[in-house]
């Protein structure tokens, strides 16, 4: 009983003992701050990059493609067919995109992607990033009315509202110019007669010469009031206010910017261009001997955010069989179709790995152009990275424990010192070395607890308020500590890991333990004479 009411003691009298609890709450309320907050951002980097990558692709080195798909997916499933969830072909081609805000024209370089708009849903979770409730529940690429994003108040009209407000505006602008230019080439036609006139006064009349009286039926044909084209036989060729082209649906970072207002300080989104809007795709054809560049319109018809910055600024959607046609990767003949990519997802809890593995034997590299991954082969770099990251932030921080032990072993020598005539009185008295040793351990074990326990109380309050916390430092300091223009996440994530805090609470203590172990065991040799006659 007496070493725990010395310990208590010690720690209770000796304000020198409050810096080392102090280091050490400081040191384990970091760690569980930084540990909850990279977890946070592992865990829905993890989301985003499997929701919109199946679980294992199987991808075609050559643009051209992989032909007859239906043979290929027969095989996988003869390899894995009781582990296969879902499975689809994809069309993957670099492309640029090519469209006109406020009469500028802006050219992007995208990833063109043919999908099956009935199988492509089975293998991601791409629907819910679509901004329209209607493509969430059934996908299409058919333009839609209008309530693209509905959650969002400063979302702008799009959709067929949008097209056709957009066409007559068009028509409008269309018909001043025609006017403008008749009204023109008439002021020209009058300063001309005039000219003519004058001229024709001063020279002499011919009277052979005969004037042909104007032609009353002459006149310019109207615009269309739909806004369509006119063509020269009098047929229509495209009218943008009931007709689109092929859909197309775009990463929403591809045709916008997102930024802060100058005015109120909200982060927001500026658009170039809408659902409704027609955009040029220039891509290469599936040609062998020479390829060429393809090019077509399409129309948006919906918005693709992931909030992965990599896929919402190059991702670009279209129908499967329009891209295949429009590349020419269907044979004339046998009508055999080829895709450049099979994506496969499998049940939970099969072994991504043992099936890439299977499927590698299946179609060997030296037989088959093919790349067989995982979705984590896939960004394997990325997700090392961020694991290295982690690591070495934990390696640091715990450095700061480390900084509060050498505190702690210096404050336990000097309570040697300056204990040693009360060491030799304990130990005349009949306190054996153990004894001795238990009190500065124990005291050594009271401030890694008590450290610890109120860094771990501490850390996880901070996690708790740790986005009212981020807002205070904003007001404070003027500056945005966590951006959402630049990590598009309006808050920031955190996730709690309980075995986490109780390994950094544990090595918090025993680092405090192994602190004490050096002071305890000089108290613990002390000779009682000796001890006694120190001065």
């Amino acid at each position: 009983m007496y070493k725990l009411l010395l310990a208590w003691r010690y720690l209770r009298t000796r304000y020198i003992a409050l810096a080392s609890i102090i280091s050490v709450t400081l040191g384990v309320a970091t760690l569980i701050v930084v540990n909850s907050v990279m977890a946070g951002f592992t865990q829905e980097m993890h989301q985003r990059l499997h929701a919109i990558l199946s679980d294992v692709v199987v991808e075609c080195y050559n643009l051209n493609g992989m032909p007859d798909p239906d043979w290929h997916m027969h095989e996988i499933r003869q390899v894995a067919g009781d582990q296969i969830e879902g499975m689809t072909a994809v069309v993957h081609v670099p492309a640029m995109l090519t469209f006109k805000h406020r009469g500028r024209s802006f050219n992007r370089q995208v990833n063109l992607i043919g999908i099956d708009a009935e199988t492509y849903a089975d293998v991601s979770d791409f629907r819910q990033y679509l901004l329209h409730p209607a493509n969430q529940q059934l996908l299409t690429f058919a333009l839609h009315e209008d309530g693209y994003a509905p959650e969002r108040a400063d979302f702008p009209v799009s959709g067929w509202k949008h097209r056709r407000m957009k066409a007559e505006l068009e028509q409008q602008m269309e018909e001043e110019r025609r006017r403008a230019e008749e009204l023109q080439a008439a002021l020209h036609g009058g300063r001309a007669a005039e000219s003519a006139v004058a001229e024709s006064a001063s020279m002499p009349r011919d009277p052979n010469v005969i004037t042909p009286p104007a032609d009353p039926n002459s006149s310019v044909m109207p615009a269309d009031p739909n806004g369509a084209v006119a063509s020269a036989t009098g047929g229509t060729v495209f009218d943008p206010n009931h007709e689109q082209h092929t859909g197309l649906i775009v990463g929403i970072a591809v045709c916008s910017v997102r930024g802060r207002d100058a005015e109120t300080g909200d982060v927001r989104d500026y658009y170039y261009l809408r659902p409704g809007d027609d955009v040029q795709i220039t891509f290469p054809n599936a040609s062998e001997d020479q390829p060429k560049a393809v090019s077509d319109f399409f129309t948006v018809v919906d918005f693709y955010e992931s909030k992965m910055s990599e896929y919402d600024s190059t991702f670009v959607f279209v129908p499967l069989d329009q891209l295949q046609q429009m590349r020419g990767m269907i044979d004339p003949l046998s009508g055999v179709a080829s895709v450049t990519s099979i994506q496969i997802k499998l049940k939970p809890g099969v072994d991504l790995n043992e099936v890439r593995d299977k499927l590698r034997e299946r179609f060997p590299a030296e037989l088959f152009p093919y790349q067989i991954q995982t979705w984590r082969d896939m960004q394997g770099p990325l997700l090392a990275a961020v694991r290295l990251e982690t690591t070495i932030l934990n390696i640091l921080l715990f450095l700061i424990i480390a900084v509060a032990g050498f505190g702690i072993l210096a404050t336990f020598f000097m309570i040697v010192v300056e204990k040693t005539r009360d060491i030799g009185i304990l130990k005349a008295l009949g306190a054996p070395s153990s004894g001795v040793m238990s009190i500065f351990l124990s005291y050594g074990v009271s401030l890694g607890a008590v450290g610890s326990g109120v860094g771990a109380v501490l850390g996880l309050l901070f996690v708790a308020f740790i986005n009212e916390i981020a807002s205070c430092l904003e007001l404070v300091t003027g500056e945005p500590v966590f951006d959402p223009a630049v990590y598009y996440f309006q808050e920031i994530p955190t996730v709690v890991d309980p075995l986490t805090v109780v390994w950094v609470a544990a090595g918090a203590v025993f680092i405090a333990v192994m602190a004490s172990v050096l002071p305890a065991v000089r108290a613990a040799r002390l000779h009682p004479v000796e001890a006694l006659r120190y001065e």
